[in-house]
């Protein structure tokens, strides 16, 4: 059909017809030219042909760069192994929807490697010495992702690091014989170590860690443009022989970025009794303030501030191999947005004082058992995980058919082993039917409570059924690639009888945590009147 009659034919249906280029329009709705007037609407096809080919061309170029850009970001992010020990914590049980929870260890390290950091680091005796774990948070986000919870460690607490093997040069790093402050795990092998140190203290399955050094924080706060915080009264860090962040604000609100933002993070002298856990929990209130001015901060749309954040969020990152492309730290970060501030709770790790230092309390355990079992610590879970008790829909095989092994876990810290429990618990198992049940006598383990473990989902429900044989939680009946079939370790908790008694469930966060909802955007530091000014 000619250009007229495509004309015509929109003429006649109805349709309006914008002039096309070097057309008018008359008061019938015709084109000069008429049927025979080819040559002008030959250019225009021309014309429209070279446009196509330029616009194809722009398409292809602007894909190039942009593919180009994303492997510069890429190739800024650096990354190490995720765990250096020997010990592996099994991943937690997939929920009844198939989700699992995601436990990501933040590190801030103060390595003084650069002349950046060196800068902003202090000390110019401890350039190009070992770096040190001063921020240790382990992020810890909901299988169902409606609520996040944080638990901040300080960096003196006396742990024991475990034995860890350099990857890049084979090195072995020998487990403490004793406890010393878990900021010196980085300096063996590096964050992995840090994370190794971690899941023995915790129990806690970490998936990823990301490391940031002090540049980075400062890069990072210069591209969110700024960060609310808040003080009680005017503050100086700094002590008559010098020491102390530098950190100097004004009573009241302040937006801080760059340097200012780092002194926030790294200040104790002004902060209440000058410790740790006040430094803590300053940096409780500096994330709580960055999420809510990344959620709200409009200015983040332009591409400009979006490509600058991009660049030097890059630059400031150590990952493992699981977060080491821009996709996957997208990936993350869209999961961690699904999570309201309100559903967000920092904590600080409850502790002791041992000298100048700290040590992990009981309600330390409470808040790693909360975080390892997927409960909410804010108290706002709506189904108060019933999903953990759901029996499987896997049918159990017949009791005597169910090969299963149990272990002694009954050693503790402080208590030795119950004498012959496997055995014990083996013969109950076989008095009732399970004449396939042994005891494993050949290793020694260390299980809070009694626990029933299995590998795969065909085994499901013939572990649900040794559980419920013996009066055991269906809560704690877990999935784990640690064993090969259905294994029973009766845990401290069952040191001693024939019948096992579940304890009470005690799933509220401890007090002395130190709880900050995400959402307190009144939350305001105290400052220690020796350092007002």
């Amino acid at each position: 059909m000619t250009q007229s009659g495509v004309r015509e034919n929109e003429t006649r249906q109805g349709v309006r017809r914008e002039p096309g280029p070097g057309e008018t329009t008359s008061a019938t709705g015709g084109t000069p030219g008429g049927p025979s007037g080819e040559g002008r609407p030959r250019r225009t096809r021309r014309l429209l042909r070279w446009s196509a080919a330029v616009l194809a061309l722009l398409i292809l170029g602007t894909a190039g760069a942009g593919y180009l850009y994303y492997r510069h970001l890429n190739g800024n992010i650096k990354k190490d192994a995720l765990n250096l020990g020997d010990n592996k914590v099994a991943a937690p049980t997939p929920n009844a929807a198939g989700q699992t929870p995601l436990n990501i260890l933040l590190i801030g390290s103060d390595a003084r490697d650069s002349k950046e950091n060196q800068k902003l680091g202090g000390a110019r005796e401890t350039f190009g010495a070992a770096p040190l774990a001063d921020v240790q948070m382990l992020l810890h986000l909901s299988a169902d992702r409606t609520n996040m919870s944080v638990i901040s460690m300080p960096r003196d607490t006396l742990v024991k690091i475990p034995k860890c093997t350099d990857p890049d040069d084979g090195k072995v790093y020998p487990g403490t014989q004793g406890r010393t402050m878990t900021n010196q795990s980085l300096g063996n092998g590096g964050p992995g170590c840090t994370v190794a140190t971690w899941q023995e203290l915790t129990g806690i399955h970490i998936d990823h860690f990301i490391m940031v050094d002090f540049a980075g924080v400062v890069s990072m706060a210069d591209a969110v443009g700024g960060v609310p915080v808040c003080v009680d009264a005017n503050i100086h860090s700094r002590t008559s022989d010098g020491k102390g962040s530098g950190l100097k604000l004004e009573k009241g609100t302040s937006y801080i970025q760059g340097e200012q933002a780092l002194q926030w993070l790294r200040t104790r002298y002004g902060f209440e009794d000058g410790s740790d856990l006040a430094r803590a929990k300053a940096q409780h209130m500096y994330m709580n303030a960055m999420v809510r001015q990344l959620r709200e901060n409009a200015t983040l749309s332009s591409p400009n501030k979006l490509r600058r954040l991009a660049e030097e969020a890059t630059r400031a990152l150590t990952v493992d191999p699981g977060l080491d492309t821009v996709k996957k730290l997208y990936d993350l970060s869209d999961e961690l947005r699904k999570v309201e501030p309100e559903r967000i709770t920092m904590t600080t790790m409850p502790n002791r004082y041992v000298g100048a230092r700290v040590e992990p309390t009981e309600d330390a355990e409470q808040l790693f058992r909360l975080v390892r079992e997927d409960i909410a610590l804010d108290g706002k879970d709506k189904d108060g995980k019933k999903a953990a008790e759901k029996a499987s829909a896997d049918p159990a095989a017949a009791d005597g058919e169910i090969p299963v092994q149990v272990r002694n876990g009954t050693r503790t810290d402080t208590r030795a082993a119950a004498h012959g429990r496997a055995s014990t618990v083996a013969g109950l198992l076989t008095e009732q039917g399970f004449a396939q049940a042994v005891a494993d006598t050949t290793g020694s383990w260390s299980e809070e409570r009694t626990v029933v473990r299995y590998p795969s989902a065909d085994l499901e429900g013939d572990a649900q059924r040794i559980a419920k044989a013996l009066g055991i939680p269906l809560g704690s009946v877990k999935r784990s690639t640690d064993v090969s079939g259905v294994t029973l370790v009766v845990g401290a908790d069952w040191r001693e009888g024939t019948a096992y008694k579940a304890p009470k469930r005690n799933n509220k966060t401890p007090k002395s945590a130190q709880a900050l909802n995400g959402a307190d955007d009144k939350a305001c530091m105290h400052v220690n009147p020796d350092f007002a000014w």
